[in-house]
């Protein structure tokens, strides 16, 4: 088998296509492998985590306020002459 010029540029073109479009897939899987880039991701899962705890305490007080007020208004109605409106 011979090749010519034309099919060694058609190599060297599939080479280099290879190359550039696996060259990240390879890369981010050696970086997996290796464990790399897991503190950028727990820093940002660290983040969310402590952001969403501050909504949920913001979520409790006001649970604990419309328990209350329902609270009273239980109260009220049970005393002599019930709510007056």
């Amino acid at each position: 088998m011979s090749f010519t010029g034309q099919d060694a540029v058609a190599i060297v073109a599939i080479a280099v296509g290879l190359v550039k479009i696996l060259g990240p897939i390879v890369g981010a899987v050696a970086d997996r492998i290796r464990g790399g880039g897991q503190e950028a991701a727990d820093g940002a899962l660290a983040a969310e985590v402590d952001h969403l705890r501050g909504r949920l305490a913001e979520v409790e007080e006001r649970l604990d306020f419309a328990e209350r007020l329902l609270a009273q208004a239980r109260e009220a109605d049970q005393l002599p002459g019930g709510a007056q409106p």
